[in-house]
């Protein structure tokens, strides 16, 4: 039993999501009075509800990735969920700190569109769950990202899985803006904040990386 515990005591990261949701729902709950997030080119993109697959392979992806680098590899695991951890925890301390959230009429009048079909029935539950305050950054787009930062950068997985991590991460992220749920300064908030976090947990080991090179 200690040598099992001591083998998979990395399962700890994956405690953090049961401290994570109940914050969010806090902040989903209580911010009433927030700043809006708009920007020109956010009017400019029609909704489009087809991104809703995507958007929902999000949760897919995650999990997945998640259990395989919990088994592939516990380094890469532990590098992966520290990136993702601090992200979704700095994502708390901004809502906190400066609550913020999408203009009243953002999101389309789903009856209005005059379309019936299961993709606008899927968005309407998504809608119906999920408000649209504390958009900023996209955690969306962020946990894409770190995702496939990792997938890229480990050498257990074939390239055809890293091709098509990338294009999910890429349809994931148009997702969030194509079904209103974003606007276009939550993308680049989210993308900025991967960049931020890739330099102590990624670029430090492609420079460790080189200097072994170097020395061999």
């Amino acid at each position: 039993m200690r040598n099992f515990l001591k083998k998979y005591n990395h399962a700890v990261f994956i405690l953090y999501f049961f401290i994570y949701l109940p914050c969010f729902l806090l902040l989903e709950k209580y911010v009433t009075d927030y700043t809006i997030i708009h920007c020109p080119i956010d009017s400019m993109i029609p909704f489009v509800e087809f991104f809703i697959i995507p958007y929902d392979l999000w949760f897919l992806y995650i999990a997945t990735s998640y259990l395989f680098f919990f088994f592939a590899s516990k380094k890469e695991f532990v590098r992966m969920a520290s990136f993702l951890t601090i992200g979704m925890t700095l994502f708390l301390i901004i809502s906190a700190v400066f609550p913020n959230g999408l203009p009243a009429d953002f999101r389309p009048d789903l009856d209005a569109l005059g379309r019936d079909n299961i993709f606008i029935d899927i968005v309407r539950i998504l809608y119906g769950s999920d408000t649209s305050t504390n958009v900023f950054p996209s955690i969306h787009v962020f946990n894409s990202l770190g995702v496939h930062i990792a997938i890229h950068k480990t050498d257990k997985l074939p390239k055809w899985i890293k091709a098509a991590s990338l294009i999910l991460c890429i349809l994931i992220c148009m997702s969030t803006v194509f079904l209103k749920q974003h606007s276009i300064i939550d993308v680049i908030g989210g993308m900025v904040l991967a960049l931020i976090l890739y330099f102590p947990f990624y670029a430090r080991k492609n420079k460790e990386n080189e200097s072994k090179i170097c020395l061999e």
